[in-house]
């Protein structure tokens, strides 16, 4: 049996608004893997309500916070590396092994790098445009941005 997907709002899952079903399509085999969902204006609409929400209380998390969430993650990924690696070989078609190594591991290992980049608050950049200035970097919560991201690899 295909799995219909859902979309994932406001930390769960949930029935799109629209009907429309996109096949998804292993391309190793041609097999239909799964069905997803092609969200309509109503789906982004509170998607975006649900980050915005979301932020009231995320701007004010601590940096120490934001790292100890991110490596969490980056462990909750090495341990379901096994099933991580199935859905993208389902997914993509690609062969397990580089799934494995050049996906999974090398996105918890991206989670961690950047787990230790959200206690530095302010650096110089390595971008200097012009001779005699330098570019500073502050990072700080600013909003909710939205995206469609026409990439697929790597899987984070």
């Amino acid at each position: 049996m295909v799995q219909t997907l859902q979309n994932f709002i406001n930390g769960k899952f949930v029935t799109p608004a629209g009907t429309t079903l996109l096949d998804v399509v292993n391309p190793a085999t041609g097999d239909v893997v799964a069905q997803a969902p092609v969200s309509v204006q109503a789906d982004v609409d509170a998607a975006m309500a649900a980050a915005k929400d979301a932020f009231r209380t995320w701007k004010h998390v601590t940096p120490g916070q934001r790292q100890l969430m991110l490596l969490k993650l980056a462990d909750a990924i090495e341990a379901n590396s096994d099933e991580l690696v199935e859905a993208q070989h389902r997914n993509t078609g690609q062969v397990r092994s580089l799934i494995a190594s050049e996906e999974v591991a090398a996105g918890a290992d991206q989670l961690r790098f950047f787990a230790g980049a959200a206690r530095i608050m302010e650096g110089k950049s390595a971008g200097e445009y012009f001779e005699g200035h330098t570019s500073y970097v502050r990072r700080e919560p600013i909003g909710v941005v939205a995206q469609v991201a026409p990439w697929n690899y790597p899987f984070l």
